[in-house]
């Protein structure tokens, strides 16, 4: 179990983190959300001592800094290429192993368990992105950790690459582990986290079930098809419903469960040729709730020749050592 506690950050007069506390449960993968510019990477340094702040974070029951070989519980990959330039993939592996009292057998173990069996005795300078997350995984997974925190690991990753880090992820979770990912890639983190942590200008948005975060911060409309579609709005209206159109004539409704919809079309005498439910996605979502959080707002695009609107008042730039990209 992860537990943090009031975690709170200020850089000079921007407040990058404010107060901001939630559990990480073990078995599941919980997913880190957020705008750039929301604080989840200060966040995460914080929860390991890396930045100075307030609150604190245990990790079952303990400070990280108090841990006497902290890779033997918990794992880290906040940077993308943490590694000594003119070193071996294979020898910063062993440094880092020889520190936290892990055996040899083990380095070779995590480096074929990433792929990169057959380019350990490489540089890691010559890496490209995604290699270079590969073997910050390898790092975390080093010790054998019950807990990994991970800041956008896919990040550099072909879709292979993504697809295999998002069944490797669900499958340490299965194995008891607690698993706390930060990630941009909404589709992808849609099928991988069973919870999430939503922050906003380093406020709490969300903490819970993804499946709830889509219901509180959407709306599911209900499809219908049907050849009198243009006579069933009346009804549908005033029942309650709001109706609009959609694509090849589609009624797309809101307001309205679908059952109550397909009997009001079978009191109406209504031939349906489709009665279904469109669920909203985790992106419209994020959207939805995050929108007022956006800190880096650009201008809407124009036509060639039109003259630009002005764009939309954001907040101040953050200072030096800030959060632009947290």
């Amino acid at each position: 179990m992860i537990t943090a506690k009031g975690l709170y950050k200020r850089y000079r007069k921007t407040v990058a983190v404010d107060q901001l506390s939630f559990d990480v449960r073990p078995g599941v993968v919980t997913g880190f959300l957020g705008p750039n510019g929301s604080g989840k990477s200060t966040t995460m340094r914080l929860m390991l001592g890396l930045d100075h702040g307030g609150g604190e974070t245990l990790f079952d029951g303990e400070k990280f800094t108090d841990i006497r070989r902290p890779m033997n519980k918990v794992g880290a990959l906040l940077e993308a290429k943490p590694f000594h330039p003119t070193r071996s993939a294979r020898n910063h592996l062993r440094m880092l192993a020889s520190a936290n009292g892990v055996g040899e057998k083990r380095i070779d173990e995590v480096m074929e368990l990433v792929g990169l069996g057959t380019v350990k005795r490489k540089k890691p300078k010559g890496y490209s992105l995604g290699m270079a997350q590969r073997l910050g995984l390898a790092q975390a997974l080093l010790g054998d950790p019950k807990i990994l925190l991970l800041d956008e690991p896919t990040n550099g990753l072909d879709p292979h690459g993504i697809h295999w880090m998002r069944d490797m992820l669900k499958h340490l979770a299965s194995e008891g582990r607690t698993i706390f990912v930060s990630s941009h890639l909404l589709s992808e983190m849609q099928l991988m986290a069973d919870e999430l942590v939503v922050i906003g200008r380093g406020n709490m948005i969300f903490n819970g079930d993804v499946d709830q975060f889509v219901r509180d911060f959407t709306q599911s409309t209900v499809i219908v098809r049907s050849p009198g579609a243009d006579g069933f709005v009346p009804a549908l209206e005033g029942a309650g419903a709001e109706v609009a159109k959609g694509k090849d004539g589609e009624l797309v409704i809101s307001g309205m469960e679908i059952g109550a919809v397909g009997h009001l079309a079978f009191t109406e005498n209504v031939e349906l040729s489709e009665l279904s439910t469109r669920s909203a996605s985790l992106e419209e979502a994020f959207m939805s709730a995050t929108g007022s959080s956006e800190e880096f707002i650009a201008a809407e695009p124009v036509a060639a020749g039109a003259p630009a609107a002005p764009a939309a008042p954001s907040a101040p730039a953050t200072p030096s050592g800030g959060t632009e990209n947290a």
